[in-house]
């Protein structure tokens, strides 16, 4: 459920609101409103704490010995480091920069031999200018006599020459005459010797910073820690150079006061706080424009839906509903489907119950998590045991005891049976004939619409009592009526036309052996479309809520369209698990043959572990789109929630 929550305002002198902020940080239950403070103290925190995220992103890619034991710090010992380390890691960037340079310039002039700048610079105080220069190898012989070279080296592609002059060359001069061919390569500020020698330090300094680095990763654990002291001093000095402030005329003391939200249950712990310290508090039920935070409280079985909405960040609206009973319900259901194999179930839960033997080795419960992961492998077990699905195998290749658990009108065990699927019709002597392939298929799809018709009409059944003080809680009833009136619109014209035909037809289903189920339907659709128009947006005035409807008429009308496509999207359950069916079924193709052969016995297992493999990680990601999507959107709509909601944090320690 959704925890009820109270409005307070407090009120302190201004002098004692840091001391207020510990004593209501050590009480822990009080959510309080954002502020934006700002003040030096706030900065130098934020500072610390950036400086500090950095350096654990850092040494958290560190992998240490095993062997090596941890080491603590102190807080800002702590900072210390961790300003340090990034430090390190900037100027290990920087002299990764330079090494790259210095290396590009040996390799630029590595065919150059030796060249020392300083030579250079020694001829040039005596009048003699050398400048170094390329040119293709069979045009070095055609460069006129009258300049003055000095050949270096050659091969095949390029000869270096030096160009001898009695004055200084600029960068971007040459010698008159001198072929165009010809190119002048730029004289290095260093010397190749010295370049290689900078070149090594610089090497030796990036080691001795990875060893720095290295060794600091040991201090991990306290890095982290002193973050989250780091972090917990921002929110208190942004709380505390953010709180509001003026003054009192009368008496002219400064006062500060802030607002935040605490659970009804814990408000006597509040008000007695307030006593003790003095402070005016002030406390009411939160109108409907208040921002109030959502917290949660449920048992301990519907408490493990808690890492799946926590993943997807999805927290009902204070005035939403609580939905995590029929959430955890319906996601373990559609879990066991889409995946559908009762193998991969079996492994799910074996993996869990691996997980659970560390915890209970140390003598603690084992996480949520680890519980919910147990709860979705017997689901997906079950879901396989009655579908006759395991591995992918087909039930020829099944031992007859795992058979005989399936339920035969949606067993893989009578899609592989020949014959038809004969069924009476409304009690009369009509039949309709399917193969048990074609049969088995329908009842899965029929299933899975049936699902939507349940999980759809909880929704609508919640805003009946939620409205049943209100003429409202008719249009809600007529939401319902086009929901189950759609429900045999969809069998006609997705599942089979002929088994739920819309007209009356031979095949019709009757209702008291007199009324056609067909027009039953559409009467439901269409009484329940003149509720909905009439009572949806009723708000104390019958005539404003038909102008409201008529004012949207398009979206009123796209609304029944969009019952039809609500119960249509569930087809998705049966159309992922479907595929899956298919991959792993061509995984046991690829491997069959394989098995047979001593030689290939290992590649044939190969292929199974990762073609299975790979088959899961696509099972949870259609889990994630497919399975979480027709809770958070169908199944949410239909009760008119939109997730606004965040979660209650209180100001703690």
């Amino acid at each position: 459920m959704i925890v009820p929550m109270k409005k307070i305002s407090l009120v302190v002198l201004e002098k004692e609101r840091r001391q207020a902020l510990k004593d209501l940080r050590k009480l822990g239950v009080v959510h309080l409103e954002e502020v934006d403070g700002m003040s030096e103290e706030l900065s130098l925190c934020k500072k610390k704490t950036s400086v500090l995220e950095t350096a654990v992103s850092i040494l958290g890619e560190i992998k240490t010995p095993k062997k090596a034991k941890a080491k603590s710090i102190d807080k800002d010992a702590a900072f210390e480091l961790a300003k340090e380390v990034t430090d390190m890691v900037e100027e290990k960037k920087n002299l990764y920069s330079t090494k790259t340079a210095y290396d590009n310039e040996i390799e630029r002039l590595r065919a150059w031999g030796s060249v020392e700048p300083e030579q250079f610079e020694f001829l040039a105080e005596k009048g003699v200018y050398l400048s170094m220069f390329e040119i293709p190898t069979d045009k070095y012989n055609l460069i006129d006599e009258s300049i003055d070279t000095l050949l270096v080296n050659k091969d095949k592609t390029t000869a270096r020459f030096l160009v001898i002059t009695d004055s200084k060359l600029e960068a971007n001069d040459r010698p008159a005459g001198l072929r165009a061919e010809a190119y002048r390569v730029v004289m290095p500020k260093l010397s190749i010797a010295k370049l290689t020698e900078e070149s090594k330090n610089c090497q030796k300094r990036i080691e001795e910073i990875d060893q720095k680095t290295a060794d600091s990763a040991l201090y991990l654990s306290s890095l982290k820690n002193a973050l989250k002291e780091f972090t917990k001093d921002v929110e208190f000095e942004n709380l505390y150079s953010g709180m509001g402030t003026e003054t009192d005329q009368e008496v002219s003391v400064k006062l500060s006061w802030l607002t935040g939200y605490v659970p009804a249950e814990d408000l006597d712990s509040v008000k007695q706080a307030a006593s003790q310290n003095k402070w005016a508090l002030a406390a009411d039920d939160p109108s409907e424009d208040d921002a109030v935070p959502t917290k949660l409280k449920n048992n301990k079985l519907v408490s493990l839906i808690y890492p799946v909405t926590d993943f997807l960040g999805t927290v009902p609206g204070y005035n939403e509903y609580d939905i995590s009973n029929w959430f955890l319900l319906f996601f373990t259901i559609f879990f066991g489907m889409i995946f559908g194999d009762g193998g991969y179930g079996a492994l799910l839960f074996a993996g869990a119950v691996a997980m659970m033997i560390p915890a209970i080795a140390k003598k603690k419960a084992p996480g949520p998590f680890i519980f919910l992961l147990a709860l979705l492998g017997l689901a997906t077990m079950v879901w396989g045991a009655v579908t006759c699905t395991w591995f992918g195998l087909t039930p020829s290749q099944l031992p007859e005891c795992i058979k005989k658990l399936s339920i035969p009108a949606i067993s893989n065990v009578t899609s592989a049976t020949e014959g038809i699927a004969m069924r009476l019709l409304d009690g009369q002597n009509k039949v309709v004939t399917l193969t048990n392939e074609a049969w088995v298929k329908e009842n899965l799809q029929i299933f899975c619409f049936a699902l939507a018709l349940v999980q759809l009409s909880i929704a609508h059944l919640k805003g009946i009592a939620k409205n049943i003080r209100s003429p409202k809680f008719l249009g809600e009833f007529g939401s319902l009526l086009q929901l189950w009136g759609m429900f045999y619109v969809v069998l006609s014209m997705v599942v089979d036309g002929v088994r739920f035909p819309l007209g009356v037809t031979p095949e019709s289903y009757y209702l008291f052996d007199r009324v056609p189920l067909s027009t039953v339907c559409l009467g439901l659709i269409g009484f329940g479309f003149a509720l909905s128009f009439i009572f949806s947006n009723y708000e104390g005035s019958l005539v404003k809520s038909i102008l409201e409807s008529c004012k949207n008429i398009v979206s009123v009308l796209l609304g029944v369209v969009n019952v039809f496509s609500d119960i249509v999207s569930y087809i998705r359950l049966w159309a992922v698990a479907l595929a899956g069916g298919a991959i792993s079924a061509t995984v046991n193709e690829m491997a069959g043959p394989l098995l047979g052969h001593a030689i290939m016995f290992i590649f044939a297992i190969l292929i199974l572990t990762v073609g299975h493999g790979l088959n899961m990680i696509l099972n949870v990601l259609s889990v994630i789109v497919h399975g979480v999507r027709l809770n958070t959107l169908e199944f949410s709509s239909h009760l008119g929630m939109s997730w606004t909601g965040f979660k209650y944090k209180p100001f703690q320690e």
